[in-house]
């Protein structure tokens, strides 16, 4: 029997986001536009817990991933004049906390230099399939071992739920090469998990 990797990831987010609720009251996105403490701090105590696991996903320390927190809420409070509403606030912040995520480990390691947008481009296809007996633990430890540069768009993708426009705006690479890397990092990441003897569908 086999069930898609996006189902196990989908309880990894539910049960890990519980707090964050999709709506916000822009009451207080509005008054933290006008500079009050006490609304920032309102703000703050609702999405830290959930902006916290989102950069320990990236990160993999808490002190780390406490730094991560710190600076995403600085940077959004000093640009929160930007947030207009179209998507949630939560869904604004979090792609605050990934951008930090991600430029924080680049500091801790030598970007690899690829050019990607001159390879041919996988064709990309849906099947994320893989055998039932795998577990929650056993994919986030296979994304874990996959390379950076396909280990950040998987996250996003099949985690965080960002399609290949909003990863490409956010590392800073064509959407072709967004899909190749995808592509691959699926690739790797079920041979992972048939190295590891869990064994994966075709």
């Amino acid at each position: 029997m086999q069930h898609s990797i996006f189902y196990i990831v989908l309880i990894i987010t539910t049960t890990k986001n519980q707090s964050i609720k999709p709506m916000f009251q822009s009451s207080v996105v509005e008054k933290c536009k006008a500079n009050d403490r006490a609304a920032q701090l309102q703000l703050y105590r609702k999405y830290c817990d959930g902006m916290f696991i989102v950069a320990m996903r990236f990160v993999k320390n808490a002190d780390d991933a406490e730094d991560v927190l710190q600076e995403s809420f600085i940077k959004a409070f000093q640009k929160i004049h930007q947030f207009k509403g179209d998507v949630t606030f939560g869904a604004w912040l979090k792609r605050i906390v990934v951008n930090k995520s991600i430029d924080f480990l680049k500091l801790k390691k030598e970007k690899i230099s690829l050019n990607e947008d001159n390879m041919h481009v996988v064709v990309e296809d849906d099947n994320w399939n893989v055998s039932s007996t795998i577990s929650i633990e056993q994919v986030r430890y296979a994304i874990d071992e996959l390379q950076d540069k396909y280990k950040y768009v998987v996250l996003m993708f099949l985690v965080e739920g960002y399609d290949h426009q909003e990863i490409a705006q956010v590392l800073n690479i064509s959407e072709s090469a967004c899909r190749t890397r995808l592509s691959r990092g699926k690739s790797y990441l079920k041979e992972l998990l048939k190295g590891n003897n869990y064994g994966t569908g075709s």
